[in-house]
């Protein structure tokens, strides 16, 4: 065998290891803090769910709009999996605002309040002539006065003046950037990044991570 083949040989051994350990570590589970996250679905279930987002992003909010319903319906409801949500807020300044702002909700109202908060920010994302909003603390005071009763709303102002949902969207930002996250919505499931394209593809990776005990 002359010394030309053996290095072609060579070479592509050196690739197809180099292809197998880049997928095994693509693939691989990575352990994310969800200590004091605000989640759906009940404790105990096997799989946990997470999407990375941003207030301001249409996609998200197209997420939230068509997928999300199936997930909480289909995975979330039958126990098979819980459904977190941080945030990434990267889009512009009032992605951050919002954020902080439901960080504050969460934390002075509680997880069922921080949920009807979340939805109603995404579906008041655009005006009706589909102008984005900005979010300013006049116009999220406003969101959340329709899930709180005006007692709750200025204990949301206050603790929100007083920066108190910026320890958390700290925490948040800081996870998404150890994962890499880069753009929104970014799932993880099992800890898993989910890059597949339909429900179907959805839900057995869930399937997999519960079998798998992640």
């Amino acid at each position: 065998m002359s010394k030309k083949i053996f290095w072609i040989i060579g070479l592509v051994a050196v690739l197809i290891i180099g292809i197998i350990v880049l997928t095994d570590v693509t693939n691989k589970s990575v352990v994310i803090d969800y200590e004091g996250q605000p989640f759906l679905g009940e404790e105990s279930a096997p799989v946990e769910i997470v999407e990375f987002g941003d207030y301001k992003c249409p996609s998200c909010r197209d997420f939230n709009d068509r997928l999300f319903p199936v997930i909480q319906e289909e995975l979330v409801k039958t126990g098979k999996a819980k459904f977190y949500f941080m945030n990434y807020s990267f889009i512009a300044a009032d992605s951050t605002t919002a954020a902080q702002f439901a960080e504050t909700v969460y934390r002075e109202l509680g997880n069922d309040k921080f949920w009807a908060f979340h939805a109603l920010l995404f579906a008041n994302q655009s005006t009706e002539a589909g102008q984005p909003n900005l979010y300013t603390e006049e116009f999220l005071k406003a969101v959340v006065a329709e899930v709180a009763t005006p007692d709750e709303t200025e204990k949301v102002m206050r603790a929100y003046d007083e920066g108190k949902g910026k320890e958390a969207w700290d925490k948040d930002m800081k996870i998404a950037n150890g994962l890499g996250v880069s753009s929104t919505p970014t799932i993880f499931i099992g800890g898993k990044q989910f890059t597949g394209k339909t429900m179907n593809d959805f839900t057995k990776m869930v399937e997999e991570a519960a079998s798998s005990g992640k």
